[in-house]
């Protein structure tokens, strides 16, 4: 077997996310089939790249080495493709690479851009992961990325990019099924919810942690199932288990979104950048203002997040 970039590129990912799952959600392919490629590189190599545990994976002094020529090659590939796909887009006219991690606000700000932006060809990329959505900024992928950062869990940020504060401190609500005694009450304490199973996406970068460390400061130790949340939604409306939800999420009749008492669970919502990713036409204030006004018009149309807003008297509801 010869070594080609994907396979440094799979090698870095899993180097990069501490883990099999996370690498292959990055890559866009099954973790069986990653496992099954990682086999084969060592294979080839005669050695093992990764020490693996319930933890995660760990390069071993062999996989160092090899990641060490790794990253420059694959760094080096993913500039090439960059500009030659920049060159290719300048000829073509402007364009607009987006990168986000799951919000609301994605159908208003597109909507806003291609108002705003007329002939310019605007693209949008969509990861659970805002690290790796990071790296595709630094690495020429992706001209600008909107992600939001677990608190407590500061992202590896690359140097050179540029970031804008969306939102200093979104709340973490709790989606539960609509007939959870909890759901009763217009804010949900976390002790009424110490029974159920919880349902975490390991793929969103610090998500984890951040959960566990509010569980931890509780002294508290629910059930915990690892799955993405497309599915968590099925399992929180039969009452199998509570997740927790963006306040901006929408309503539905099988489920119920409610706030938790004090806001213990919170994000930042963040706007990054390269100093030269706007091509001509392409202003970074219009399209930082467009994502505001996107974002304030999801979170008033959410009726239990403006109601939040309005108790805690934000700057949004009179932006």
């Amino acid at each position: 077997m010869e070594l080609e970039v994907r396979h440094l590129r799979a090698v870095c990912a899993i180097a990069d996310t501490g883990s099999l799952h996370k690498a292959a959600r990055q890559l866009g392919m099954s973790q069986p089939s990653l496992t099954t490629q990682l086999r084969r590189i060592e294979h080839s190599l005669g050695a093992e790249l990764f020490s693996r545990d319930r933890t995660g994976c760990r390069p071993t002094p062999v996989g160092r080495s090899v990641l060490s020529r790794a990253r420059p090659l694959v760094a080096e590939m993913a500039a090439l493709v960059a500009d030659a796909r920049s060159a290719a887009g300048l000829a073509d006219g402007p364009r607009l690479r987006i990168g986000a991690t799951a919000s609301r606000a994605l159908a208003g700000w597109l909507q806003r851009l291609r108002r705003r932006l007329p002939g310019t060809d605007i693209s949008l990329h969509v990861d659970a992961s805002s690290g790796g959505l990071l790296r595709m900024v630094a690495a020429g992928q992706l001209d600008v990325a909107f992600v939001h950062e677990v608190e407590g869990c500061p992202l590896p940020v690359p140097d050179g990019l540029e970031r804008r504060v969306l939102v200093e401190r979104e709340p973490q609500f709790i989606s539960m099924a609509r007939d959870h005694p909890a759901a009763a009450n217009p804010v949900v304490e976390l002790a009424d919810l110490a029974g159920d199973r919880w349902i975490i996406d390991p793929t969103v970068d610090g998500e984890w942690d951040g959960v566990r460390r509010v569980f931890a400061k509780a002294g508290l130790n629910p059930p915990v199932v690892h799955g993405d949340y497309s599915t968590a939604a099925s399992l929180v409306a039969v009452g199998e288990a509570v997740a927790p939800c963006q306040p901006t999420s929408g309503a539905r009749d099988d489920v119920a979104i409610r706030p938790l008492r004090d806001d213990p669970l919170a994000v930042r919502l963040l706007l990054f950048t390269r100093p030269d990713a706007y091509e001509a036409g392409v202003a970074g204030e219009d399209v930082y203002a467009d994502l505001e006004a996107a974002y304030r018009e999801a979170a008033l149309r959410a009726v239990g997040y403006r109601e939040w807003l309005t108790r805690h008297r934000s700057p949004l509801l009179h932006a």
